[in-house]
């Protein structure tokens, strides 16, 4: 989670047409264009954190007439969670690379896993449901006491002893409950960054199939694990350092058994309504690109004052008070001297709450064929038979990681010399971004919407404390809105932020906007390590049940239930290469509407870009740029249904619905 921390520079807002319609508009969704292609009115999106579908679908059965792709119809698994006859196809290995970064280094498999590994909280967040509920809102009653259960008992990058045989499991996926580790506890949390998670693939061209058509092998999760973790930040490699060193381990290898009564409300809405097990993370690494991509359709670049592309910091010492130092905001993959796989410059920046700024990565001129790390995404995509282009426009620094967004809630800027100097203020920021977004596609067309980001009033109500509270878990590199400088800087703009205590009263007064995202805080996201599974579910438990309860709304609704990410966990499924920046690997995705066929399983290819499709499709827009991926057309298959035959091709969701069909 990242915080940020006021300020009240307020950013000059320039003159434009966008402008213009952003002061005319309000957010209180009275009058709108409300013309649908479909009877869907109102589109509401849950984004959870860090689920690949396999680690929580891993022994789904569908219902009759339907098929699914997870371990268990694969045969990597038995029903009991144990290894299958197939399991050798899920087989990991170790790695060598001391040279440059490698996408397929050489490898030999395990014999059996690196140790697991424990994380999370070492005892439950609080000590009873009132204490919890007097922080939280996101629950229903009942819930609050998922947030006093679960502590893990250990120290974290202790053994995981919890489960059984933890440092000898068999070379693949592991069944990660059982009687002394059950589906309520903390665990630990995988990398899940952008070069690592290529690397994780295991992508080479001269291995393409008609069985293996993007030629991954999906085998180098744990050593990617092990070896550099959630990135150097330019520190050398710590001595002594072994596969215990970052923590981690094989958690990445863990998945959940809906056989045996896990993740039960998530397997109720699969059975109930329709989901896709072809949905994937439409970036290579976390969190903040991703949400970036589910409201841009695209990843946004480094920008001088004027909105133009320009160079980050690289290796350069920033004088700003309390956090100057010598950052350098330009990955650096290739292995430092002397080490195997231990990246050169890779992290989020040291330096907030005060202390000197080092390090950073995060940026990538991927229009550069030899920049580290950028030639051998290129080069794999250059050589597939049928060859991707990277998307990467000559000059500009995408960002591929967590940056804290380029505005503050009140408008300022989260990047001027004022902000960064703050004591307690981060260095580590995007300047605001020209890209347009779907929420200017929205205002422009006079749709309604809005970005429901839990604790969002707490967030705001203190900017003279860094807009840091004792509890203030909002995610702001999760609301791609707080990324844009068409909406940041006009009030009308920023008036479309707002808290879930919002969104619970629109439903109740049937007053929702078109377009709804929701973001629960840092307690309810589902995130591995501060959060569980079971609380997102039931955060998604309480929208989906009071917008039920309201018969009228409930009829022209339909809610997307997803995650922003894999988290690292490690997926069976293809993974269909798009651009330089993905795709990533599938996560769960379940469409909740009377407009769904019960149990219905889509094998229709998509990603985060579908959400913008979709919104495009229904509300009658047109792509946001020229490049954004809502240009992709939808996927022509052959007799695989899972692989596009017109690649780069993604869905826009339609193919979850039967619109002949309502539980009305």
């Amino acid at each position: 989670m990242n915080f940020t921390s006021p300020l009240k520079w307020r950013v000059a807002a320039r003159v434009s047409v966008a402008t213009l319609l952003l002061q005319l508009v309000s957010p209180a969704f009275a009058a709108e264009n409300s013309e649908t292609a479909t009877p869907i009115k109102h589109f509401i999106v849950i984004i959870g954190e860090n689920r690949t579908f396999d680690h929580v679908f891993a022994t789904y059965k569908p219902v009759h007439g339907e098929s699914v792709a997870n371990l268990l119809s694969k045969g990597i698994v038995n029903p009991d969670g144990t290894p299958g006859p197939n399991f050798s196809l899920a087989i990991q290995s170790s790695a060598v690379d001391h040279g440059h970064y490698k996408l397929s280094p050489p490898k030999t498999p395990y014999k059996t896993l690196p140790p697991v590994l424990a994380g999370g909280y070492a005892t439950a967040p609080f000590p009873d449901a009132k204490t919890a509920a007097s922080f939280e809102n996101g629950l229903e009653p009942e819930d609050y006491v998922l947030l006093t259960t679960g502590g893990t008992g250990l120290a974290h990058g202790a053994p995981d002893t919890r489960i059984p045989n933890q440092s000898a499991l068999p070379s693949g996926p592991f069944q990660l409950t059982s009687k002394t580790h059950p589906y309520d506890v903390y665990d630990n949390s995988p990398v899940h960054r952008f070069y690592q998670m290529w690397q994780q693939l295991d992508c080479n061209a001269e291995r393409v199939s008609p069985s293996n058509p993007a030629g991954c092998r999906n085998d180098l999760f744990p050593w990617v694990e092990t070896t550099i973790g959630a990135g150097s930040n330019g520190e050398a490699q710590p001595a002594n350092f072994t596969d215990l060193s970052t923590k981690e381990g094989s958690t990445s290898m863990g998945f959940y058994n809906m056989l045996q009564g896990d993740a039960p409300y998530l397997k109720y809405l699969a059975d109930h309504y329709a989901m896709s097990d072809n949905y994937h993370q439409a970036v290579q690494g976390g969190t903040g690109a991703n949400h970036i991509m589910l409201g841009f359709a695209d990843d946004i670049w480094f920008a001088d004052t004027h909105g133009n592309p320009t160079i980050p910091p690289h290796n350069e010492f920033l004088s700003a008070g309390p956090n100057s130092g010598t950052v350098d905001e330009i990955e650096n993959p290739d292995p430092a001297p002397g080490t195997n796989n231990w990246y050169t410059q890779d992290g989020y920046g040291n330096g907030s709450y005060g202390s000197p700024s080092s390090g950073g990565g995060t940026y990538s001129n991927c229009s550069d064929a030899s920049a580290p790390g950028v030639r051998e995404v290129v080069s794999y995509l250059h050589d597939l038979p049928r060859p991707i282009k990277p998307n990467c426009d000559p000059g500009h620094y995408y960002i591929l990681n967590n940056y804290n967004p380029g505005y503050f809630g009140d408008g300022s800027s989260a990047t001027s010399s004022a902000a960064i100097s703050r004591p307690g203020e981060t260095v580590f920021a995007i300047p605001g971004s020209p890209v347009r977004s779907i929420g200017d596609a929205l205002l422009q067309k006079g749709v309604s919407f809005a970005y429901y980001g839990d604790q969002w009033n707490t967030y705001l109500a203190n900017p003279d404390n860094n807009y840091v509270t004792a509890d203030n878990t909002f995610c702001n590199i999760c609301d791609p809105f707080l990324y844009s400088t068409s909406l940041m800087t006009s009030p009308a703009g920023r008036s479309h932020n707002l808290d879930t205590t919002d969104l619970y009263a629109a439903i109740q007064k049937g007053a929702l906007p078109a377009v709804s995202y929701v973001k629960p805080d840092g307690w309810l996201d589902g995130h591995p390590a501060s959060s569980k599974l079971d609380l997102f579910e039931a955060f998604s438990k309480k929208i989906i049940n009071l917008v039920k309860a309201n018969p009228e709304l409930w009829k022209t609704t339909a809610i997307l239930v997803t995650f922003d990410e894999g988290g690292g966990y490690w997926d069976s499924g293809y993974v269909q290469p798009l651009d330089f920046f993905g795709d990533g690997t599938r996560i769960p995705a379940i469409m909740v509407s009377p407009y769904t066929r019960p149990g219905h399983v889509s094998h229709v290819y998509a990603d985060h870009a579908s959400v913008v499709k979709f919104i495009e499709a229904n509300w009658k827009l047109a792509p946001l740029t020229s490049r954004s991926r809502d240009n992709y057309p939808n996927p022509v298959t052959g007799r695989n249904p899972y692989v596009p035959l017109n690649t780069p091709a993604i869905g826009d969701l339609v193919d979850l619905f039967d619109f002949s069909h309502s539980d009305e």
